[in-house]
């Protein structure tokens, strides 16, 4: 019987895993693309813009601006979008905000990851967003009644440029644009507000038409749009090359880049399978918060009754604490899902997706959490993928395996 070989992404590594050929089903990356020079993409995109000046003509005037960029959690190629416009910005000497919406500040290692060479010229000027400690503006209320409060950088500035990355996201539809205002610089309690629209099934991956948490953000974001504001998003290929570049008007760079975004993350599968490897890649490896987005993806791929097995270093351990707290100290992933009905707090839309998850398939997982740790929220843990896999395969005789290498940005499309 053939055999072969896979090279599995765990952290920065890759780790041999070795199959039956008759039992793969398939290794599903983002699609391949035609990825031009990188630096003349940004380069057009700036001189090209949608529904806005140049990038020249923003910068007119100066004033003071602020910089709103992704945290570690992201592979947005801030630094090279910054290799184009950095010493046109440096000469207002702008304050760079990390928008890290919810999440903990960033480390060292990672602003070296979000900033590279830049770092060392900026490092003064470079502000980690807390939602709890900053001091917040109110500026309104959306529709649906979240109160928007903003970091006050992002109202005593005079003009705004946003460099983000547009992916599918589990509950907003997408990442990017609007997302750098909310959760980016919101307060805790503005994300609290509109997370909670996260619980509700319309909220889910590639939707924005009708989904309530992306309606929120972009009717809460009408309260500031009237500050000038540039907005470049990226869309990374399989290779974390820019693939693709938009600017100018936040909401039009935000919708031209949709159609690149699916055209690499979407992907094809004939049918699913009883068993699915989905891997949380660097930096999506960071805590088992942020890879919960490979479990979204992998679910997709998988028949109910079905085994999902996470691969993911979780560099950082566990993460927001809130949504372990709450799976931990429950004895089932349905008394879970009755306890969010009852109460909401941030962090419980991650523990009701994991949870609805194990309510269909079993989450067996390959980490360098402690064993315990997966234990206490019903997720069976693993020394290495090779030992998971072999396991997998012996619990669902005749059953084949679907491998997702970038399972948090992997949506398999099942065409069958």
């Amino acid at each position: 019987m053939s055999k072969v070989t896979l090279e599995i992404g765990y952290g920065q590594d890759h780790v041999p895993v070795t199959i039956d050929e008759e039992r793969l089903a398939g290794v599903y990356y983002p699609n391949q693309v035609d990825t031009g020079d990188e630096s003349e993409t940004i380069r057009q995109a700036l001189a090209n813009p949608v529904g806005a000046p140049t990038f020249d003509r923003f910068m007119e005037g100066g004033g003071k601006v602020l910089v709103i960029v992704n945290d570690g959690t992201r592979p947005t190629p801030t630094a090279k979008v910054l290799d184009e416009i950095g010493d046109q910005l440096e000469r207002v000497e702008p304050i760079y905000i990390i928008a890290t919406g919810s999440h903990r500040a960033a480390t060292e290692e990672e602003l070296q990851f979000i900033f590279g060479d830049w770092l060392d010229r900026i490092r003064d000027r470079v502000h980690c967003h807390d939602s709890k400690k900053d001091e917040m503006v109110e500026l309104g209320t959306s529709q649906a009644g979240t109160v928007m409060e903003v970091n006050k950088l992002g109202v005593e500035c005079d003009k705004i440029i946003i460099i983000g990355s547009v992916e599918p996201h589990y509950f907003a539809g997408f990442t990017g644009g609007r997302k750098a205002f909310l959760p980016g610089i919101a307060s805790h309690r503005t994300i609290e507000q509109n997370h909670k629209y996260a619980l509700l099934a319309e909220s889910h991956s590639l939707a924005l038409h009708g989904n309530p948490v992306h309606e929120d953000m972009n009717d809460a974001l009408k309260e500031i749009i009237e500050k000038p504001i540039f907005s470049i998003q990226t869309v990374l290929d399989r290779e974390r090359r820019t693939y693709a570049v938009t600017a100018g008007d936040i909401h039009k760079s935000f919708d031209a880049a949709i159609d690149a975004a699916n055209e690499v993350f979407c992907v094809d599968v004939p049918r699913t399978e009883d068993i699915c490897i989905s891997v949380a890649p660097y930096p999506m490896d960071i805590d088992l918060y942020q890879t919960q987005k490979c479990l979204e993806n992998g679910k997709l791929a998988l028949n109910d009754g079905g085994i999902l097995i996470m691969v993911s270093k979780c560099r950082t351990g566990i993460g927001g604490k809130t949504f372990y707290d709450l799976l931990s100290s429950q004895d089932s992933p349905e008394s879970t899902l009755k306890a969010i009905g009852e109460k909401y707090v941030l962090g419980y839309h991650k523990a009701a997706s994991m949870a609805e998850i194990m309510t269909r398939m079993d989450i067996w997982g390959v980490t360098d959490l402690k064993d315990e740790e997966l234990e206490n929220i019903f997720i069976k843990p693993y020394g290495s993928i090779q030992e998971a896999l072999d396991a997998a395969l012996a619990a669902k005789p005749g059953g084949k395996v679907m491998v997702l290498p970038e399972g948090s940005i992997t949506v398999p499309n099942v065409k069958g």
